[in-house]
């Protein structure tokens, strides 16, 4: 079976200096569609003088050029051009995105463009609130406290949602008054590689850069450059510790969303129709590539042998397929080695015991594309090794609990912490749990919601720091404080005392 491609992509794709290609100096690296495998386009790799050359330009930006002290009514126009930008060519950006990671395009062009549009929109309605502070109270000062721009960000983008979550940090660093370098993943360089070349037509020179290629690579070399003020990286754990360890030398703020491994709590008080289909949307919601997914998925027992079959029934009848298709729900997965590593988890599961409840196998029947159908099953623990690792795909992991207070110590035996999920309608349950939840963010009988407002980030290995509305003004800004006497103040005439 074949698919047709959603949109004709540039052969190859470069990245921009200044507005200009860059010279990229590495090799070209293959894009491929993964509803059929077959590669699409190239992207020319940025070696350490190209990314040197992205973070020269956005340097002279910051230093020189006038967006760090553009006018903030000016500021805010720019940023709601960019809004209009985006929904201008939503339909080409989906398109492209869909290209390169085989995501749904209805859903594309729903949630992920819109989201996009939104992230501008959003940081524009935040700076226009923006206040200093004023301190009185020591007789004869005044001190005023105000917020400036850090410098240059670097700005590295994840494989799964490259617009969407790219745009959250672009939007947020570029309203703040800094100049961006950005590295998508060079799995899925084509949307973010024309959202930027659009992007130079309102922002000055060398306000955003981008540079392509792999992490060892243009990802080292800008992260490592001393130039760089700022890292802000969405990815897996791993990644992130590396890149905090380079950066680490220069002393250079970071922050990290990582991995997850998420608990979805069901207990047998909730709305067993709304908890199983925020179960499904929690695991299978964008092809199941999702830092956030609700992977370990905690039943009461009294309830688990119905909810597990009914999931299982659900799952079965999923629509897998073209990614263009309006009926479809699960595209193909992102490449053929996280296909292959995906599908490895089914055998690691059995090793530890665990029952294949359904799917746990390549869709040969949908062509060379990278399909999975829907894959579920259970364990006897959460020492299993499914229920300690980030799949990162359309596979859920069961297990059962009797008590408030064991399903609390299973869902927070893990080294992740990003995100909970709690389905109960009795309210103390809902507060315990709440309370218990060793994660960044509790959702309470509901499938994943972001308040921009808030802050969003994960506990231990599911990284550092935060993003939303005033955590990135923390991040994306230093404070000055500023000192003035309101009257002249005495003069101590060091030196004038006579022997």
């Amino acid at each position: 079976m074949t698919f047709q491609l959603p949109i004709v992509p540039p052969a190859r794709v470069t990245g921009l200096v200044a507005g200009a290609p860059s010279a990229g100096g590495g090799p070209e690296l293959p894009v491929y569609y993964p509803a059929t495998g077959a590669q699409v386009s190239a992207l020319v790799e940025d070696g350490p003088e190209a990314v040197a050359a992205a973070v020269a330009a956005a340097r002279a930006a910051f230093d020189k050029g006038p967006w760090p002290r553009l006018p903030l009514p000016q500021r805010i126009e720019v940023l709601d051009r960019c809004r209009r930008i985006i929904l201008d060519h939503s339909d080409e950006l989906a398109r492209l995105e869909c290209a390169a990671t085989g995501l749904v395009l209805k859903e594309l062009r729903a949630r992920h463009i819109e989201r996009a549009a939104y992230n501008f929109r959003f940081f524009a309605e935040y700076i226009s609130q923006s206040a200093g502070q004023r301190y009185d109270q020591t007789p004869g000062y005044m001190t005023t406290v105000s917020r400036v721009p850090v410098g240059v960000a670097a700005l590295i983008a994840p494989w799964n949602a490259p617009v969407a979550l790219a745009t959250m940090k672009l939007a947020a660093a570029l309203a703040f008054g800094n100049t961006c370098v950005l590295k998508p993943s060079e799995q899925t360089p084509l949307a973010l590689a024309r959202l930027v070349e659009l992007m130079q037509e309102v922002l000055p020179e060398g306000v955003l850069n981008l540079v392509n290629g792999r992490g060892p690579v243009t990802g080292a070399a800008l992260v490592a450059d001393p130039r760089v003020d700022l890292v802000s990286f969405t990815g897996g754990t791993e990644t992130g510790r590396a890149i905090m360890s380079a950066a680490g030398r220069n002393l250079t703020p970071c922050t990290m969303e990582l991995g997850g491994k998420s608990a979805n709590v069901i207990f047998a008080s909730a709305d067993q129709e709304r908890a199983l289909d925020g179960a499904l949307i929690g695991i299978f919601s964008n092809n199941g590539q999702q830092c956030l997914a609700g992977s370990r998925i905690l039943v009461e027992r009294p309830i688990f042998d119905d909810f597990v079959g009914r999931f299982v029934e659900r799952a079965e009848r999923i629509r897998v397929g073209d990614p263009l298709d309006d009926a479809t729900e699960i595209g193909p997965l992102a490449s053929l080695p996280h296909m292959n590593r995906v599908l490895g988890f089914v055998d690691t599961a059995r090793a530890d015991g665990g029952d294949l409840l359904t799917g746990g196998r390549r869709r040969d029947d949908l062509g060379e594309g990278y399909f999975v159908a829907p894959t579920a099953v259970r364990v006897p623990s959460n020492a299993a090794d499914v229920a300690q690792r980030e799949v990162f795909g359309p596979f859920a992991t069961f297990l059962s609990f009797d008590t408030a207070e064991e399903a609390a110590a299973i869902a927070n035996d893990t080294e992740f912490g990003l995100v909970s999920y709690i389905w109960s309608d009795h309210l103390p349950t809902v507060m315990q749990m709440s309370e218990a939840m060793r994660s960044g963010v509790v959702w309470v009988n509901t499938p994943m919601m972001r308040e921009l407002r808030a802050p969003f980030g994960g506990f231990g290995a599911s990284g550092v720091g935060r993003e939303g509305g005033a955590s990135c003004e923390a991040f994306y800004t230093e404070e000055r404080t500023v000192t003035i006497p309101t009257v002249p103040p005495p003069l101590r005439r060091l030196g004038t005392t006579n022997d």
